[in-house]
This record gives C-alpha cells, sequence and structure tokens, in this order.
C-alpha cells in the first residue's frame, strides 16, 4: 500500500505525518487489496480539512472528507469514513456469495420435488 500526503495552504509537520502514517497503516491494515492511499490536508482560516482517497483492486475508489478546528481530529474522523465504506463495500461482496455449496441447494430442491410429486 503505497501512502502519499499532499499538504495545500500548508507545510505538513513531521508529527502531522507521522501520526497520518500510522493511522493509516493500523486502520486500514485489514483491507489487503488497497492499492495507494492520497491523504489531502487543506487549511482555510480556521477551517482544517483532511480529504482521504482510496484506490483498490477492481476499480474501486473511495473518497471520505472531514473538517474541524483540529487537523488531527479531521484526519482521524475521514480516516474512519473512509474504513466504514470499505468494510460496507466488501460486505456486499461477501453478502452476496452463498452460505452452502450449490450441490446441498440442488439435492435439496430435488427432495422437495420428490415429495410434491409422492
Amino acid at each position: 500500500m503505497q501512502i502519499s500526503i499532499t499538504g495545500r495552504h500548508m507545510d505538513i509537520s513531521p508529527a502531522i505525518r507521522e501520526h497520518a502514517h500510522e493511522r493509516l497503516e493500523r486502520t486500514l491494515a485489514e483491507f489487503p487489496r488497497i492499492l495507494d492511499v492520497h491523504l489531502i490536508l487543506d487549511i482555510e482560516k480556521y477551517r482544517h480539512m483532511a480529504e482521504v482517497v482510496i484506490h483498490a483492486a477492481k476499480n474501486v475508489r473511495v473518497d471520505a472528507k472531514e473538517e474541524s478546528d483540529d487537523m488531527y481530529a479531521s484526519i482521524d474522523r475521514a480516516i474512519d469514513k473512509a474504513q466504514k465504506q470499505l468494510r460496507k463495500l466488501r460486505d456486499k461482496v461477501v453478502d452476496h456469495k452463498s452460505r452452502e455449496p450449490i450441490s446441498e441447494v440442488e439435492l435439496d430442491v430435488q427432495a422437495k420435488m420428490d415429495r410434491e410429486e409422492g
């Protein structure tokens, strides 16, 4: 997973960069198919904004934006929002799979048809 951090209208301090890297690696470790993460930090007067853009396999793209008066809080909330979106996408894929093998389903259908005929 490649992580890049961009600062608009600001210089990124080593403490913010370290916090963002640590938080992204720890939070997104459960998603192995992530290709790259781009964190964009922006300051406008008293508004501290963080935007996370995640690219994963099979053309999956997740965007999350957050704004607060503290940069660390904005980063944490944006990462949490992106994690929630990724988890929802993953659960959609997992929930569409059948719980039992096809052969067992076919046997159940055949048994029901036999009972109706007999």
